[in-house]
């Protein structure tokens, strides 16, 4: 049993190996080669924002909650933060956004706890008014970001030779596995999504505990946003759109269960650069934008089939 259960926590860092391996044979003639150190460091930048988002969405999912709001709180905070910037500049850019991450999650977990709204009902109705707010605040229209430092410092430059993005991922996975494991609060999280009434009785005070994570969970998409916006040099409306399966799926191919009460922020970024690995392979296959999708809703699929199998077992 324990040699069983040893390979199921194994399987995503196997699974990474191996599909490493295999891009990197099958696509060593395309480009400069998938295993090329400029190719790799691609896949980290593209990864970084992700892998952010996705340890903040298994704290969600640990404690049985989801949240489908993460993409267009992304694009909101861009744009806010350009807004801000270009007036008042480079900290109040910073602040704005993540004020309206902060405030984005605690919405979300005052439908959640306080309103006892189903989280999915709650946040798609949430996604629905960030996505047309995202459409509504410059009309469409793009923010441009020329602040150097801001570019530099959140996404769009280099640490020495370390890219800037790399280094706030780094220091989110740690923060965020300190929380998880070495705090009270971490422990609650994965009590509350491991058996709502034992922990009810317990002690613990659940909907608190739930507001802090939909919390925790907009911040850090709120630092996504503010550095996507550093990345590509702008706030748009189209910033993280598509990131919401894909931060759901890293968290669930690491390990973490759609049911509550089993949680890994390790495999989270294992899972989100699986993800960023398959994107980019997708692509140096020449597959089209619509078949990289479809590729994509496959992995989701299966990652929630696995996350239900392991739950069986």
């Amino acid at each position: 049993m324990k040699k069983r259960i040893d390979i199921q926590k194994s399987i995503i860092y196997i699974a990474f190996v191996v599909l490493f391996l295999v891009f990197s044979i099958t696509l060593r003639d395309v480009g400069s080669g998938f295993a090329s150190v400029s190719n790799i460091m691609n896949i980290l930048r593209q990864t970084c924002l992700v892998a952010i988002m996705a340890v903040g969405m298994t704290f969600v999912l640990g404690a049985a909650l989801i949240d489908l709001s993460t993409g267009p709180v992304v694009a909101c905070t861009s744009l806010i933060c350009g807004i801000f910037l270009q007036e008042y500049g480079l900290w109040a850019g910073v602040f704005a956004g993540l004020l309206f991450g902060v405030l984005a999650g605690m919405l979300n977990g005052f439908l959640v706890a306080y309103l006892k709204m189903p989280p999915f009902i709650a946040t798609l109705g949430t996604q629905t008014v960030f996505t047309g707010l995202a459409r509504t605040i410059t009309n469409l229209q793009s923010v441009p970001i020329t602040d150097k430092t801001f570019i530099n410092v959140f996404g769009g430059g280099n640490i020495g030779a370390v890219p800037s993005v790399l280094i706030w991922m780094l220091i989110i996975f740690v923060l965020g596995a300190l929380l998880m494991y070495k705090m009270p609060f971490g422990r609650k999280v994965i009590a509350i999504g491991g058996n709502l009434t034992s922990a009810k009785y317990s002690g613990i005070n659940i909907a608190r505990i739930q507001m802090l994570v939909m919390t925790l969970m907009g911040a850090l998409c709120a630092l996504a946003g503010i550095l996507w916006a550093g990345r590509f040099g702008g706030g748009r409306y189209t910033l993280g759109e598509d990131s919401g399966t894909s931060v759901i799926a890293a968290s669930v191919l690491g390990g973490t269960s759609m049911m509550g009460g089993k949680v890994s922020v390790y495999g989270a970024i294992v899972g989100a650069l699986m993800m960023g690995m398959l994107d980019n392979a997708l692509v140096m296959y020449g597959l089209s934008v619509y078949q990289q999708t479809i590729v994509r809703g496959i992995v989701i699929i299966i990652a929630v089939a696995v996350s239900t199998v392991r739950e069986d077992n």
